[in-house]
């Protein structure tokens, strides 16, 4: 009986270990691709619409690194205010209650908002 829980126990680690060095390698899969694309998406544009260089494939890794660190940084911050008040405007704004008012928006513009729309048209035509 012992025997089985001690072999158990060593394939439930070969199986975790399996599934990090799996995630792992696709997470290097995934940058490597990430920065092909990049690379080409670059060399495909910039060069012809700004008139910049093309680059090379670690370039365009570093460009991706050099976008995170100034855009996104690494990780989400709870501590920042910023975000917590966007989010909560976000989730007000977009919370379920204003949302259900939309389901009167069709009704509105076939009896007002349309009338509305051509007489602010015709003010301005006369203006000009």
């Amino acid at each position: 009986m012992e025997h089985s829980i001690h072999h158990t126990r060593k394939n439930k680690f070969g199986k975790i270990t399996g599934w990090i060095f799996l995630g792992i390698l696709t997470a290097i899969g995934f940058a490597l691709v990430l920065g092909y694309a990049v690379m080409l998406l670059w060399n495909w544009l910039m060069p012809e619409i700004f008139g910049l260089i093309t680059i090379t494939y670690w370039q365009a890794v570093g460009l991706i690194l050099l976008a995170k660190l100034l855009l996104g940084g690494f990780g989400h911050h709870k501590s920042d205010r910023h975000d917590d008040r966007f989010h909560n405007h976000f989730k007000q704004k977009f919370s379920k209650e204003n949302l259900s008012k939309w389901k009167h928006y069709d009704r509105f513009w076939k009896e007002k908002g349309e009338k509305a729309y051509n007489e602010f048209i015709e003010q301005i035509d006369d203006e000009n």
